[in-house]
């Protein structure tokens, strides 16, 4: 049986640490209230527009 490498996949698993770190400061933040609230308000918006013309 091959010998497996220890500790190779904590130096590529580093660097994708980093990436997400770096990216996680100057992401868009949205709270998850908004997003709740959002798919309510679309599902709200589809109904009544179906109630309103079957044919949507």
């Amino acid at each position: 049986m091959a010998k497996q490498k220890k500790g190779e996949g904590f130096h590529s698993g580093a660097g994708l640490i980093r990436y997400f770190d770096a990216e996680e400061k100057t992401a868009l933040k949205i709270p998850p209230w908004f997003v709740i609230a959002a798919c309510i308000v679309t599902a709200v918006i589809i109904t009544a527009a179906h109630l309103w013309n079957p044919l949507i």
